[in-house]
């Protein structure tokens, strides 16, 4: 951290009219105060420097913009300069406009604000009011992130997947995925193979797997109509040989994949997708749809392959589930409800796996 009296004294600096090449200097050792430990403290108790950061983000000095905003990247991966940020200056309309906006030189930045802020659920719960009241909603923003090229200055927009991710933590943002009308799920599934980025791809695997959690809509997801389950399952299946008598009771999406298939590098997206297939299994239909679709190969050859312990664990976990008698009269196995001792014994194992 830099010395309070200081940063103090730079204030008058980080003004829109003052020298644009003070304004610059100041502003470059306030972002190095913005990177250090506990920084976010410091903006806590002193909050004109976070409206100075703010106003500098409209500066016509483009360097000067993008460090604020880096100044904000930095400052919001602390929930708590979250909740103050949103609650004191409700930016969200700006940043939003900023991401939709194809001529910004900013989305991007936009984009990792806005991830961070959703990440903890009374954000996601503001950033989702706001894109619900606003003049921007949330179908802008998956159709921008879905349009190649969107934006003309060449910014990815790749953490519009993590905020999407975020936001379906709350039911309202996971409803307008899986409206049947909007087709917005369809749209979305093809990312869980996108190669050009793994912030994009883990975003909208965690999307889905939030999505799956609405077990009224398995049958739907497992449909043709959506076909969900080689989306999920392509990324964990690899390049091994199998028998040409199961090869055929496969999916078309999951036969003969070649010498050259990859699986999914990133463990936490492999576990990710294990997590979702798991849900798939809480309703009776989606075990069924899973059995009849005999994926017990795949996750066979994933489970010989994999090297994490706990991703092992996670495979058994689905197959487990896959290869058991059916209960009787349980439709929904979220809907059980497990004895206290029986739960702390079941969940031992994950727990010393973590450890």
């Amino acid at each position: 951290m830099g010395d309070q009296q200081q940063l103090e004294e730079m204030l008058p600096f980080l003004s829109l009219t003052s020298r644009p090449d003070v304004r610059a200097t100041a502003l470059q050792y306030l972002l190095g105060v913005t990177a250090s430990k506990n920084s976010a403290q410091f903006f806590l108790k002193n909050k004109v420097f976070i409206e100075k950061i703010l106003s500098l983000t409209e500066d016509s000095e483009a360097s000067i913009a993008k460090d604020s905003y880096l100044c904000l990247i930095n400052l919001t991966a602390y929930g708590k300069f979250c909740k103050v940020l949103l609650e004191d200056y409700d930016p969200v309309p700006k940043f939003v406009h900023t991401v939709t906006n194809s001529e910004s030189e900013f989305a991007d930045s936009a984009c990792m604000i806005l991830s961070n802020v959703t990440r903890e659920e009374p954000g996601a719960e503001r950033v989702l009011d706001s894109l619900v009241k606003g003049d921007v909603g949330l179908a802008k923003v998956v159709e921008v992130f879905c349009q190649e090229g969107y934006n003309k200055k060449g910014k990815q927009l790749h953490y519009i997947g993590p905020m999407l991710s975020n936001l379906t933590q709350l039911r309202e943002a996971r409803q307008f995925i899986l409206d049947r009308d909007r087709c917005v799920v369809q749209r979305l599934l093809p990312f869980t193979q996108y190669q050009g980025s793994v912030i994009r791809r883990g975003g909208i695997v965690g999307a889905l797997k939030n999505c799956c959690f609405e077990t009224a809509h398995h049958e739907w997801l497992l449909s043709d109509d959506v076909d969900i389950l080689p989306f999920l399952m392509l990324p964990l299946a690899g390049p091994e040989e199998i028998a040409e008598d199961e090869m055929e009771q496969l999916p078309d999406e999951l036969q003969y994949l070649g010498d050259d298939k990859q699986r999914e590098e990133e463990p936490n997206i492999r576990q990710m997708l294990l997590e979702t297939l798991l849900q798939l299994c809480a309703t009776k239909h989606g075990r069924k749809m899973l059995r009849d679709k005999h994926i017990y190969y795949i996750l066979r050859e994933l489970h010989t392959w994999e090297a994490q312990p706990g991703l092992k664990l996670a495979v058994e976990n689905v197959v487990q589930i896959l290869i058991s008698d059916e209960p009787e009269d349980v439709n929904n196995l979220n809907e059980v409800q497990i004895p206290e001792g029986v739960q702390k014994q079941l969940d031992q194992p994950q727990r010393e796996e973590q450890q």
